[in-house]
């Protein structure tokens, strides 16, 4: 019933949050962190929090800013092609 849950949530996710979170992932590993809890650590960014991020949990506009500076990218940069 679990599995059920978590791939009905999946199905369910806007493609534009599945292109956030895939679009945050990319930057991560173009940064050099293949894993996303060492990417977390080094950033000061909760490690369970984060890997939500990537799934594509929602986030606080907060967090996003966070990480887009961390990465130097602005948000419109960001979104451009979102």
């Amino acid at each position: 019933m679990r599995d059920e849950k978590k791939h009905s949530e999946q199905e369910e996710l806007d493609p534009r949050i599945i292109k956030v979170a895939e679009k945050l992932r990319e930057l991560r590993i173009k940064k050099g962190y293949s894993n996303h809890e060492y990417f977390a650590w080094d950033n000061k960014i909760n490690r369970v929090q984060y890997w939500k991020v990537e799934k594509g949990s929602n986030i606080t506009m907060k967090t996003l800013l966070k990480i887009l500076d961390i990465h130097g990218i602005s948000i419109s940069d960001f979104f451009n092609d979102i």
